[in-house]
């Protein structure tokens, strides 16, 4: 089939994506800016194309503990909303990571705290990465910089989800979500079928099957000494994940001084405040993490020697420069600039922000 390529916004193609991925179920709850994406979903009617099930839960709760069952089942289910409904997703999330669960949330985030605005922010770094939810687990969180990276990371976002069965978070925001550029959507992936599915998903439940062994999953263990190696074995999977899930991007640092870092929207801009650094000759890169979970610590480090300043750039009060700043340690001077209360940074105030910082450092 020949590549389609459309103009459309992110969370359009986001559902697209999911449709072309072969997603077995998606349930969700609107709430703007991400409302698109079920709007998208119901309009196309993929139960009558593919067999893919959508179903507008009665709220964000339900929607995560659906995504629990039919992951449960070895199903690629999917669920998205927006960050107050994320926020009520927490307590399913922390039982999907602790029951050994794929599946994956997405969050087109919007300013906070509480219900704040319907404009865009990433003040829900936080919330991805550290989880919301009780106990030590890890999420697996993607970063999308443009409406390609929304459609392209539905499949990748599955993809790992189901290589370490875990939940997988696709971090959106306002922007993304709602911008419009081209896209080339993904190939159309056939769903599984059910041998398919207890074949690859041995684990999986299996309700009544025939001449088959239930399984049974849940994250409670009464017994202490139990309940440790099954963190254990959480904690050894995490280990893995950080050594080889990786994910980043960079642009002009190969003869940089100075370094931005930032992650999606944020990130778009910054290319352009790299753009306008260089103009005034400033040597300036950008540093793009990718997966956020996990951080590219390793490879910022690397980067980071020998430069006069890391600026982290966020449309937050400052919550990714905390892994920046555990990368880095002190060899590096970093500081933050960020925007609040859904104002999206113009590329120039980072330049100036850039500039003082400089200058404050005597470089």
């Amino acid at each position: 089939m020949e590549q389609e390529v459309t103009l459309m916004k992110g969370n359009e193609a986001l559902a697209r994506a999911a449709i072309r991925c072969g997603v077995d179920g998606f349930f969700g709850y609107p709430i703007t800016p991400q409302t698109e994406i079920i709007e998208t979903l119901s309009a196309l009617k993929p139960w009558e194309t593919t067999g893919m099930v959508v179903v507008q839960a009665e709220s964000e709760v339900a929607s995560i503990n659906m995504l629990y069952g039919g992951g449960g089942a070895g199903k690629r289910v999917m669920t998205t909303s927006s960050s107050p409904g994320v926020a009520l997703m927490q307590e399913g999330i922390a039982y999907m990571a602790g029951a050994e669960v794929p599946g994956v949330i997405v969050n087109v985030q919007r300013g906070g705290p509480g219900l704040g605005t319907i404009q865009p922010s990433q003040s829900d770094y936080f919330q991805a990465t550290r989880g919301g939810g009780n106990g030590d687990y890890n999420v697996i969180v993607l970063a999308p910089a443009s409406v390609q990276e929304m459609a392209d990371f539905v499949d990748l976002a599955f993809t790992l989800a189901f290589r370490y069965r875990n939940p997988a978070m696709i971090l959106s925001d306002g922007v993304i979500g709602q911008m419009m550029e081209k896209v080339v959507l993904p190939p159309f992936k056939p769903r599984r079928t059910d041998e398919e599915v207890i074949k690859e998903c041995p684990w999986a439940t299996t309700g009544r099957t025939k001449n088959r062994k239930p399984n049974i999953i849940t994250s409670l263990e009464l017994k202490p000494e139990v309940m440790e190696q099954r963190n254990l074995h959480l904690q050894a999977k995490y280990h893995e994940i950080e050594e080889k899930e990786v994910r980043f991007e960079t642009d002009h640092c190969e003869d940089a001084d100075c370094l931005i870092v930032a992650f999606g929207s944020a990130a778009r801009i910054a290319e352009k405040s790299v753009e306008l650094a260089r103009e005034e000759g400033i040597k300036a890169g950008l540093f793009r993490p990718i997966t956020l979970w996990p951080f590219p610590s390793k490879a910022l480090a690397e980067m980071a020697k020998g430069k006069r300043h890391i600026l982290v750039a966020e449309i937050n009060a400052g919550q990714m420069i905390q892994d920046v700043r555990l990368a880095v340690g002190n060899e590096v001077p970093v500081s933050h600039f960020g925007r609040l209360g859904g104002i999206v940074p113009d590329p120039t105030e980072i330049v100036e922000e850039l500039k003082a910082k400089l200058k404050e450092n005597g470089k």
